[in-house]
């Protein structure tokens, strides 16, 4: 995307296991902060100071106090036949030390409950990339994470749900299937649809069938929130399989039909924007689509979007006659605007003829075209540099409001 991109009326993708003893020291070098300010009490219930000897109470039981647990957790056994710890809310090295040295997949909701209490931001951290090598490349590992997910709370379930991305297994077939059937699943709230969905930005293709039901979702008034993450985990989908095959055109089509028909707003800028953030070549095809959105969509916003797109084109004659026709029919300053300097980043100095007609019609340019010309007279030939070189970047108060 150019520097100059439209801004975007809406709102704006966890990251791979690192290697587990830098982590912990990272998470508890912050928790030691944390545990610094706090008393980790180690006496017993009598108050003399001997470590309590008793084991950890079973789970579910409410401990007496936190500092009796907190010495419990220590200092309890380890064996096959130990009931799940009850860390204490108030964390310490040897508690992060112990969870990680034994949790399993099957422990870890239980034993992981209280130290997500703690709200520490560097032990949630932690707990994410800790369910990431549990989960490993286990797809069946995955899938039942996704179960835990679909009734979690909030917090939990955003933990359940960035271990999941953080594991090689998110990239499996039946990972995907499931998180999508997920999030088009009625029966499950429309927010925690949406954070299935948002999920399926780590994917590094789609498959043609789960493509057509994310667009159908996507454009549907119904989908809400959901419809604009949706929109935007194609999108996202579409840059990485561009960078692998160097193809988008199966994304472009149904991120323009989104675009197109949706009656959302926010969905159809974004589902246009996302061709930007790709900066994927446009065929002729597309490239006329684009160019009919020009002269349909009700949407000042949406058409600087489309004139953006355009600026790819492969067909640089095409895309000119384009911006000519749409520059005489537009009645909105800033569109007029969006039309005249990404003809420039279209085609370059083969855009003066045209920009300095476009000029004719509205005075308004006479000065912006000098100052583009003048440029290129200059042997300066990158757009980039043409941008940035002329006196101001807006000229007609465009970026942050609309004039007519």
């Amino acid at each position: 995307m150019t520097p100059d991109a439209p801004p975007r009326p809406g709102a704006s993708p966890a990251s791979a296991p690192s290697p587990r003893a830098p982590r912990i020291a990272i998470a508890l070098g912050a928790v030691a902060l944390l545990a610094a300010g706090a008393l980790i009490a180690t006496r017993g219930d009598d108050g003399t100071g001997a470590p309590g000897a008793a084991s950890a109470p079973p789970p579910g039981q409410a401990p007496e106090d936190a500092a009796q647990t907190a010495a419990q957790a220590a200092d309890a056994p380890v064996g096959p036949e130990q009931k799940a710890p009850r860390f204490s809310k108030t964390t310490c090295w040897k508690d992060l030390e112990r969870f990680n040295d034994t949790v399993t997949l099957g422990t870890f909701r239980e034993w992981a409950g209280p130290l997500l209490a703690s709200k520490d931001p560097h032990v949630i951290a932690y707990l994410k990339e800790r369910l990431a090598e549990l989960i490993g490349e286990d797809d069946g590992r995955a899938l039942e994470v996704l179960d835990w997910a679909r009734e979690a709370s909030p917090a939990e379930f955003k933990l359940l749900m960035a271990g999941v991305r953080g594991a090689p297994a998110m990239l499996k077939p039946r990972v995907a299937e499931r998180l999508i059937s997920l999030g088009l699943d009625e029966k499950v709230d429309i927010g925690r649809r949406a954070g299935f969905l948002d999920s399926l930005q780590k994917l590094h293709r789609l498959e043609p069938a789960q493509l057509e039901r994310l667009t159908h979702f996507a454009k549907d008034a119904a989908s809400g929130e959901a419809g604009w993450v949706t929109t935007r985990a194609i999108g996202q989908v579409m840059k990485q399989d561009l960078e692998r095959t160097g193809n988008a055109k199966p994304y472009l089509d149904k991120l323009f039909t989104i675009g197109t028909e949706s009656q959302d707003e926010p969905v159809r800028y974004l589902a246009l924007e996302m061709e930007m953030h790709a900066d994927a070549p446009l065929d002729a095809r597309s490239t006329q689509r684009l160019g009919q959105m020009l002269a349909t969509e009700g949407s000042e916003d949406v058409r600087q979007v489309v004139a953006h797109d355009l600026s790819l084109a492969e067909d640089k004659k095409q895309v000119l006659d384009i911006y000519a026709k749409a520059f005489a029919n537009e009645r909105n300053l800033c569109v007029r605007w969006a039309l005249f300097r990404f003809s420039a980043r279209a085609a370059g100095k083969d855009a003066l003829p045209v920009m300095a007609n476009m000029a004719l019609i509205d005075p308004r340019f006479q000065a912006n075209y000098q100052d583009i010309e003048r440029l290129y007279a200059s042997g300066i030939v990158d757009y980039d540099r043409i941008w940035f070189g002329l006196p101001s970047q807006d000229p007609h108060g465009c970026l942050d409001h609309h004039d007519d």
